[in-house]
Formats: C-alpha cells, sequence, structure tokens
C-alpha cells in the first residue's frame, strides 16, 4: 500500500496511547494476569509494566506517512513521557505535533460506569483546538481532525463523528490484530488520508469499530447527564 494523500493538506489524527496502543498493567492490582503471562512486558516504570500492542511499530510508521500525528492521553505526564518512549522506540519522537497528558482532559465530575472509584475525563476537540497555538502546523480544524480511541465516553462532548472506537487491547490476546497491516484500520486510514478534508462525511460513511454514544446507547441517561452537566443539549 503506497503512502501520501491526494489531498495537499495533511488531516490531524490524534491518538490515545493505553487501550490503543498498549496495555498498561498495575502490578499490585493483576498479580494473576502477570504470573499467567506467555509474553515479556515491553517496559516498566514504578508500579506499572506496559505491553506494547502487536504490529504497533508497523502501525505508527503507517500513520506518520499520512497524517500529522499527535498522541493524547488520559493518564498523568509521567506515564504520557514513558509510554511514549515505548510505543515509539525506532520512530522520531520530533514528529509528534503534540503528547498531552490528563492535564489536558476535562474531569466530568462524574465516575466511570466499569470502574467505579475512576474519574471520567473527557478529552474534547474544542481544546486540540483552542490551542492551535502550540501545534506547528496550526490548521487543523473539526473537519480535518481525528481521534482514535479505545473508550466511546471520552469524546462525548465532541461533534459528531470526529472519532472512531477500537476494542480495548488486554495483552492476553496473542492473536490481536486491530493494528496488523492490511486490516481494516488500516484501510479506513488509507482511504481517509486520501478523501477530502471533511473527516465527518467521511466517518459517517465509513463505519467503523465500537459505535459512538448516543440515545440509543443502553446507558444513555446517565451519559446524558455528564452531557448536560457540561452546558450540552442532548
Amino acid at each position: 500500500m503506497e503512502a501520501g494523500p491526494t489531498t495537499n493538506r495533511r488531516k490531524l489524527l490524534i491518538l490515545a496511547l493505553g487501550g490503543l496502543l498498549c496495555d498498561r498493567v498495575l502490578r499490585r492490582e493483576n498479580q494473576n494476569r502477570l504470573v499467567a503471562a506467555t509474553r515479556p512486558h515491553d517496559a516498566a516504570y514504578g508500579s506499572f509494566v506496559v505491553y506494547k500492542r502487536p504490529h504497533c511499530q508497523e502501525f505508527l510508521k503507517f500513520c506518520f506517512e499520512r497524517f500529522d500525528v499527535a498522541f493524547w492521553t488520559a493518564a498523568k505526564r509521567w506515564y504520557t513521557d514513558n509510554a511514549l518512549d515505548c510505543v515509539m522506540n525506532g520512530l522520531k519522537k520530533s514528529d509528534i505535533m503534540f503528547a498531552w497528558n490528563q492535564d489536558r482532559c476535562n474531569d466530568s465530575g462524574f465516575k466511570t460506569l466499569n470502574k467505579t472509584d475512576k474519574p471520567l475525563f473527557l478529552k474534547e476537540l474544542k481544546t486540540v483546538l483552542d490551542n492551535l497555538f502550540m501545534v506547528r502546523n496550526a490548521s487543523y480544524l473539526a473537519l480535518n481532525t481525528v481521534m482514535i480511541e479505545d473508550e466511546p465516553y471520552k469524546t462525548l462532548l465532541n461533534p459528531p463523528n470526529t472519532a472512531v472506537f477500537t476494542t480495548e487491547y488486554k495483552f492476553e490476546n496473542m492473536s490481536d490484530n486491530v493494528l496488523a497491516p492490511g486490516g481494516e484500520l488500516w484501510m479506513f486510514l488509507d482511504g481517509l488520508a486520501r478523501a477530502g478534508d471533511d473527516v465527518p462525511s467521511y466517518v459517517k460513511a465509513h463505519p467503523f469499530g465500537k459505535p459512538a454514544i448516543t440515545p440509543a446507547h443502553s446507558d444513555w441517561a446517565y451519559y446524558k447527564k455528564i452531557i448536560q452537566a457540561h452546558g450540552g443539549s442532548c
């Protein structure tokens, strides 16, 4: 597959870290998982070990060839720096447009449904657009920016069809091929890179991965409260 979009302007691709590119495992809460591990971890930082998702390096190289790439995680800064060192091994960190952490997220004031002691952080596209002065090639709009996440709730306040959602990576899944060359995600992104400057139209026309949170979601009543608490309409 040859690189190179047909449009003149490269789109901004914002990637999550944990859950998308790697699995971050807290040692003290996951001893059983780690004891049963059939592969060594790729990095260790403090109380965490990190496992890169299969094909991570190839996937990132593919992305950097076609997009302006940024990273945004809801984890704390020290983890962001260390995780980037891990997933970017062999690639140039100077090519990253920006790398943001929890400090740039919006604490919704709510907790996640699957882990009731975990704050629910939001990644607002508005934050990116309001801080374009920090980006070297500050010509991005909602129309030419796309996020890839593993949890749809993180983009709850963003315009429709500005993000796609993969399955969450767990290192036990030795056959995980989400990032594999020629897979669905590669084909989706290659088509997006070559398409015109209307990301939402492309995303809407090419459904991929997990669905976004809409009124049809089984937990819509909960997520609706979050949207309304932050001034959104439902």
